[in-house]
């Protein structure tokens, strides 16, 4: 079973962009390694769809969260070790000698760079080696989820001839002979234990750099449940790239599958629908969410619609691509996957009369399937009640507060359909017909 997640709503949930501020990934991106980030590109991009191994991944990162490890190697030493072993070397240990000795002496006489590099990267080998085998020790000793992994890479570096690397004093000089030898045990004879460490490393930094922004943000770890007990429920869920966000509950059950979500435009309509959307997404790859407390059925995918934009190159106007969205979204849901469906306010790119006709048939198909979690959001409130039929829709809204005749928004969520109608207040306001008509 694979989880499933379109371009358009990786980018509708800023959910990748390891330099794009503000995005989930640059939240997290706080690795020190190259091999951490390829690790943590690589967990961002595949979300789990078994609750046992979820389980797995957050106890672990729960556990470094805990111990507040730092990270006890060099960056630097540790592009240099991967560089060297990725190099690769002769097959024999006489054809490695005699390889060695060449590039030797081509330094002695020319330019030649390539034995200055094999020397700078065993050494930072024999570093970071040493280094691990520290950490690796410590490691051991602590009771946690770790403690398998840490005992095979410290079987790994308790091995004689790793024991004699780690302790070569790496100022002195050493022959053209102990390099070779070292290089051939660390390229071939122990070559696949060596990519291990170096994996292991990576599994490190990502652990670490993750509970690090866990404990810093306050952020919790989600519980999973199989995919058929259709439920989220989230307790002062938000959106964790925004300082100081509000933060709301969310409940959501087999007989109570589709919210109805009503509010004027900049109640916090589309951020509480982000805020979801980001939640469960984390939730799948077993990171830490930005709520107190949160539990999830599987889900095969995410599909949203928040900011979809007409498209020239295809010829869609901007109510077409929002058809064209819908009819997406519907064909992943005939496929009976168990997936969560949000739509922000649908077909707002045609007239009131089709865009309450669209909202209310769509949002009866959709509540049909009851293996989805489907979220509807709309300023046409005439929608809602014309919903109320339906047993499973819940009904919510982002209120606006007036103070005196301007605006204010809470973004705390209330139950029911909301009553704000602000449009020609805020147009008002703005001084828009006094300019007209001057």
């Amino acid at each position: 079973m694979n989880f499933t997640i379109d371009r358009q709503s990786l980018d509708e949930l800023n959910l990748m962009g390891k330099f794009r501020q503000g995005s989930v990934y640059f939240l997290f991106n706080q690795v020190q390694t190259r091999v951490g980030e390829q690790l943590l590109d690589q967990l961002f991009k595949t979300p789990l769809t078994d609750a046992d191994a979820i389980i797995k991944r957050t106890a672990v990162f729960r556990f470094f969260q805990e111990e507040r490890f730092s990270f006890p190697f060099d960056p630097n030493q540790v592009v240099l070790m991967r560089e060297y072993v990725d190099a690769g070397a002769a097959t024999g240990a006489l054809q490695t000698f005699a390889g060695i000795l060449y590039k030797k002496t081509l330094s002695a006489l020319t330019r030649d760079e390539r034995f200055k590099a094999i020397i700078q990267g065993l050494q930072a080998s024999i570093v970071t080696l040493k280094k691990c085998q520290e950490f690796v020790t410590e490691l051991v000793e602590k009771k946690g989820p770790w403690q398998d992994r840490a005992k095979v890479i410290h079987q790994v570096l308790q091995s004689m001839e790793l024991k004699k690397l780690v302790a070569t004093n790496i100022y002195g000089s050493m022959t053209v002979s102990t390099i070779a030898a070292y290089d051939h045990l660390l390229k071939n004879t122990l070559s696949v234990q060596i990519k291990d460490i170096l994996e292991f490393i990576a599994e490190l930094d990502v652990n670490i750099a993750v509970g690090k922004v866990a404990a810093a943000r306050g952020l919790s770890y989600a519980k999973p449940f199989p995919k058929e007990a259709n439920c989220l429920k989230a307790v002062d869920l938000k959106h964790p790239c925004i300082d100081n966000a509000v933060g709301n509950n969310i409940e959501m059950l087999l007989n109570s599958n589709v919210i109805f979500l009503t509010g004027a435009n900049m109640a916090g309509k589309s951020t509480w629908m982000k805020s979801i959307g980001i939640a469960l997404y984390l939730a799948h790859i077993g990171f830490p969410v930005a709520a107190r407390s949160m539990e999830f059925s599987i889900r095969e995918g995410i599909y949203s619609s928040i900011n979809v934009a007409d498209n020239i190159a295809l010829g869609y106007s901007h109510f077409y691509a929002e058809v064209v969205r819908v009819k997406n979204a519907a064909d992943a849901t005939c496929t009976g996957k168990h997936l969560l469906l949000m739509f922000d306010e649908l077909f707002k790119g045609t007239n009131v009369k089709d865009a309450f006709d669209g909202t209310l048939a769509v949002t009866r198909a959709f509540s049909e399937y009851m293996n989805c979690l489907f979220i509807v959001s709309t300023h046409i409130i005439e929608v809602g009640e014309a919903l109320r039929d339906k047993n499973n829709i819940q009904f919510t809204f982002m209120p606006t507060v007036l103070k005196g005749s301007v605006p204010e928004y809470t973004y705390r969520l209330e139950q029911g359909i909301t009553e704000d109608r602000q449009g020609m207040m805020i147009i008002r306001n703005e001084g828009i017909l006094e300019l007209i008509g001057d």
